[in-house]
């Protein structure tokens, strides 16, 4: 039986703060934008880092307009869904590549953060529909994975340490993944994520008329279709990875 369609479990709840680590702009706010929004309405803090400030992301743009507009639209839609802590590591857009550095400021943000979830999106060569995952959303995702343990380890980028060493890490939560394991119900909260998402307007409009650029009907058709293993819910999928 394929992966994609088993029954999904219930996601953890017993957790008060996540940082969620991404490659660009959007990157949440396509499925993960209207988990974070019942989260942070249940009480958890809840933190973005962004690998970069999307500056190669629209093609009409300038990157230098395009970094100071994407920025702005992240904040924004962060704001929606109740996040109002937001960094940019300014790795350059389309060419990250896995490396110390990368997983040296993850870690340090880790450490800083002290998240018990991680969340990110996809890291996998393709998505569960076949298409190819780009390189920026492989290279930040795995170098993720190996930050939350590097943050750690008190003898990892031990020079840059404060506020010292992090081992309370219990999960990554990967969105987008093929290899879905969990799920969390936001029929209650999918309105906020596709006004998160819509926030995004100049990239949105830069889609033309690709699927993705209808934020309502992407969402709703992703959260139904993961509904589909989860009870007839609205559901965001993940694939949960223990630490």
């Amino acid at each position: 039986m394929s992966s994609m369609s088993l029954e999904l479990a219930e996601m953890p709840a017993d957790w008060t703060r996540a940082l969620a680590v991404v490659a660009h702009p959007d990157d949440m706010e396509y499925g993960g934008a209207a988990a974070v929004a019942r989260w942070t309405s249940e009480g958890k803090e809840v933190a973005y880092l962004l690998a970069s400030r999307g500056e190669a992301g629209i093609d009409s743009l300038d990157p230098v307009r395009s970094a100071t507009l994407r920025v702005e639209e992240q904040i924004a839609s962060a704001a929606v869904v109740g996040v109002t802590d937001v960094v940019f590591l300014d790795y350059p857009d389309g060419v990250i590549e896995y490396g110390l550095p990368l997983r040296r400021d993850i870690a340090l943000a880790i450490r800083r953060f002290r998240p018990e979830m991680v969340l990110m999106i996809n890291h996998h060569e393709t998505f569960g529909w076949g298409n190819l995952n780009m390189a920026d959303h492989r290279n930040v995702g795995w170098a993720t994975l190996d930050a939350i343990r590097d943050a750690a380890n008190r003898w990892v980028f031990d020079g840059d340490s404060e506020p010292g060493p992090w081992s309370g890490v219990r999960w990554a939560a990967v969105g987008g993944s093929p290899q879905a394991t969990h799920a969390l119900d936001i029929t209650d909260t999918i309105d906020r994520g596709i006004a998160s998402l819509q926030e995004h307007a100049a990239y949105l409009e830069a889609l033309g008329d690709h699927p993705m650029a209808d934020a309502d009907a992407f969402l709703r058709g992703m959260a139904e279709m993961t509904g589909a293993r989860f009870g007839d819910r609205l559901s965001t999928a993940f694939e949960l990875i223990e630490f």
